[in-house]
């Protein structure tokens, strides 16, 4: 006979996975909020902008925006991998030479 499954524990586990997805999310949308500078603006309007584009129907202005998203998400990949560059640069394996790099 099999053992039967503890239903209560595999809920609570499930439950707990499902609270710290939850505040990753929530962090990664503050951060995504400091990245793009929109910290320094006050809160109602941050709210009132977010609001405003939720309940836009302009399919034109939310392509522009995507746009605008996925070019500020590839600045960022290519200023992480110009970092790694420039930390390889400074690597004291390399010879030295930063002008070949």
């Amino acid at each position: 006979m099999r053992k039967p499954r503890d239903i209560d524990s595999e809920l609570k586990a499930l439950e707990a996975k499902a609270k710290t997805l939850k505040e990753r999310r929530v962090r990664q949308l503050g951060e995504l909020v400091i990245a793009t500078g929109a910290d320094t603006l006050e809160a109602d309007l941050l709210a009132g902008a977010l609001l405003g584009a939720v309940a836009t129907k302009d399919a034109g202005a939310k392509e522009g925006w995507r746009k605008a998203g996925a070019s500020f998400f590839q600045r960022g990949a290519r200023k992480t991998a110009a970092r790694s560059d420039r930390g390889a640069a400074n690597d004291p394996a390399h010879d030295g030479d930063a002008a070949s790099a």
